[in-house]
């Protein structure tokens, strides 16, 4: 449905002319419905049609989707010859009335100023560490416990939790748009359909598991995650503030816990050629403070599709030019090993960096 009372006042604000205005509905396909416009004016009678998208599947389930999908068709429609020309986009506001967001050439976020020291910071400064000192364990603890009390938020929809997984192979920001943005050479073709194949079957194989669908951050890595300064933490000097909340609101909880764990392999892969020290400490700390807190003793059963998408991240020469092809080398051997894989298992990271297993 359309909020006829408020487009109605939309019209008559944008068309002085408008003596009257009926809306009826024209009727309903599968992407959404179609309503006629009839305007009577003191220049004689105007015809349109709004188009409204059904909010849910099909990649339409967040208001931006359905945004985005109406912005390109106004940009889009007067270019291709014989083509019907959009007017304009409207945008329903949530005090109830309509205003039009049509004709940007482009978009911008304005936001508030995070401070404070992104945990980059910290896996930096792991590599001069043999273990963990009490506020690496603090941080890693405020981090899981934040993770299992907004992943304990459920959500009851095949229809986001199969967008997630299906998102989390084909999306443009996601392993095959992360692939597409690889120099040419750094990998072959061939090797980058193998990774993607296979964890298209473990999409397939979790479908089943709709009922994890949680809320998520999105893209949970250390750069989005800003520490307060020492002293001026929250309960035990500990606290931080996220950036950069990503393809939306619901998902698959190990897509955060996978955005930071392969971190503590990354980071030791980059210093050490295998995960040792203060990042295995880390890496084993952060998965039992996740299970503990969250009680999601399935998480390692999950996770290997979203470890291969961040493993394409981390071992992305665009992005981390510093990763030597040794190196790039074991993140991919670490990727084909979980995918390969039944379950993660941590006590085996290392044996995943090794040839295939």
């Amino acid at each position: 449905m359309i909020n006829e009372t408020a487009i109605k006042a939309y019209l008559l604000n944008t068309f002085k002319d408008i003596i009257d205005v009926d809306i009826r509905k024209l009727g309903s396909g599968v992407q959404g419905s179609g309503f006629l416009i009839e305007m009577r004016t003191s220049a004689g009678n105007r015809s349109y049609v709004i188009k409204a998208l059904i909010p849910e599947g099909l990649g339409h389930d967040y208001p931006s989707d359905r945004a985005s999908v109406f912005l390109l068709d106004l940009d889009e429609y007067g270019n291709l010859p014989k083509h019907v020309k959009a007017v304009d986009v409207l945008s329903e506001m949530s005090d109830g009335s309509v205003k039009s967001v049509g004709g940007g050439r482009e978009y911008y976020l304005l936001m508030e100023k995070a401070e404070g020291e992104h945990y980059f910071n910290d896996l930096a400064e792991s590599s001069r560490k043999y273990h963990l000192d009490e506020k690496d364990i603090n941080k890693i603890k405020a981090m899981t416990s934040y993770l299992a009390e907004i992943h304990a938020i459920k959500k009851d929809s095949k229809t986001l939790y199969w967008r997630k997984l299906r998102d989390t192979v084909g999306h443009g920001e996601c392993l095959m748009g992360v692939f597409d943005t690889y120099p040419d050479g750094t990998m072959t073709y061939e090797e980058m359909a193998d990774i993607i194949k296979k964890s298209v079957d473990w999409y397939t194989r979790l479908k089943p598991g709709y009922e994890r669908l949680s809320q998520i951050h999105g893209d949970f890595h250390p750069g989005n995650i800003w520490f307060a300064p020492p002293g001026k933490g929250g309960s035990g000097g500990v606290d931080f503030i996220l950036l950069d909340r990503s393809r939306g609101p619901w998902g698959e909880p190990a897509d955060d816990i996978t955005a930071l764990a392969i971190n503590y392999i990354f980071f030791s892969v980059q210093n050490f050629s295998d995960v040792r020290g203060a990042y295995l400490e880390g890496l084993h700390l952060f998965f039992d403070e996740y299970i503990k807190a969250s009680g999601d003793t399935k998480i390692t059963e999950v996770v290997a599709p979203f470890f291969a998408f961040r493993g394409a991240v981390v071992a992305n020469p665009v992005f981390y030019p510093g990763l030597t092809s040794d190196q790039r080398k074991l993140i991919f051997n670490f990727v084909h090993n979980v995918l390969d894989d039944d379950r993660f298992r941590i006590d085996s990271v290392n044996d995943y960096l090794q040839s295939r297993i």
